[in-house]
């Protein structure tokens, strides 16, 4: 089993290193990919795609130098490498309009407040998570002991 790779991408050092330290806990079934920038998490992404490696969850900060999270996830919704990639913003910035857009151009799964609790970071990643293994079809036996047991049982009930 390959693992899944979540990308966080925050232009503030210490606070990358916090997100990635959080969800250490999902290892070894992901693995914590950390940008500094939309610029840079392109570039990631375009690598992971020529490598095939799934890439499952995008944790990015809104306010950011040169192009906003918000821009940047946007910019994944007509990407057809990434169709079921789940997408959460993190910030403590944003404004009730910023939010909208976030919601309705770069569809986010997600919205999560500066700052955040860990455990919760932890526990809506792995939920985003188990739902991209489904709706990439990409399930299997090897990942039961990682999946949200909520979401699998949401999935195993709409299969019957």
């Amino acid at each position: 089993m390959e693992p899944l790779v979540i990308i966080c991408v925050d232009d503030q050092r210490e606070v990358l290193a916090g997100v990635a330290r959080d969800l250490a806990i999902l290892e070894p079934f992901v693995r914590i990919e950390e940008c500094e920038s939309a610029k840079e998490a392109r570039t990631l992404l375009n690598e992971l795609d020529v490598e095939g490696r799934p890439v499952a969850l995008i944790v990015c900060d809104h306010i950011m130098p040169e192009v906003s999270g918000v821009e940047f996830l946007s910019s994944l919704v007509t990407d057809r490498r990434f169709p079921h990639v789940k997408k959460l913003l993190l910030t403590g910035q944003a404004t009730h309009k910023d939010t909208i857009e976030a919601v309705n151009s770069a569809r986010i799964d997600f919205y999560i407040e500066k700052p955040w609790e860990p455990d919760a970071l932890a526990s809506v990643c792995r939920r985003l998570i188990s739902e991209f293994l489904f709706d990439a079809g990409q399930y299997s036996e090897e990942y039961r002991k990682f999946v949200d047991p909520q979401v699998l049982l949401k999935r195993l009930r709409e299969s019957e």
